[in-house]
């Protein structure tokens, strides 16, 4: 089996992230990994690469790349932005669905593919953590650990 540790980077101020994104992620490191990963993974933001070499030093990982895999960017940001604006204040991924279901769906669906990617990439039993920014990147909570899939 492989892993593929999903998560959104912390607080941020434009493509950085702010004093309480570094401190976040830094908590996030003292206790919410499970290293080794065989991978780092960004979509290539400075938020998300930022918050990964925070997680890659907390790791114990400084030596291992971090790669860009752009396709887990979006293409359509300011749609996503228009989206998140009309679904209201603090709204989630379902929200947002319901003022536009086309482009969740689409969405998710290149996201889905691109996760696939990198697993597919990994050795078995191999991890990846890969850091996001966009709106499907944010996992729904349910019973299993936030943020993490097998493949």
């Amino acid at each position: 089996m492989r892993y593929v540790e999903l998560r959104r980077h912390t607080d941020n101020e434009g493509d950085r992230l702010t004093p309480q994104g570094v401190a976040d992620a830094e908590m996030i490191g003292r206790g919410g990994l499970h290293p080794p990963y065989a991978a780092f993974v960004s979509t290539g933001a400075a938020r998300a690469t930022q918050m990964l070499e925070i997680l890659r030093h907390a790791a114990g990982q400084d030596d291992t790349p971090i790669t860009a895999a752009p396709g887990l960017r979006s293409s359509v940001e300011d749609r996503w932005r228009d989206a998140a604006k009309a679904a209201g204040k603090r709204a989630d991924l379902e929200d947002i669905r319901a003022t536009g279901p086309d482009l969740v769906e689409r969405e998710s669906l290149l996201l889905a593919s691109v996760l696939r990617q990198v697993a597919e990439g990994l050795p078995q039993g191999g991890r990846a953590l890969v850091a996001g920014h966009s709106p499907p990147t944010r996992p729904p909570c349910s019973g299993s650990p936030a943020g993490s899939s097998r493949h």
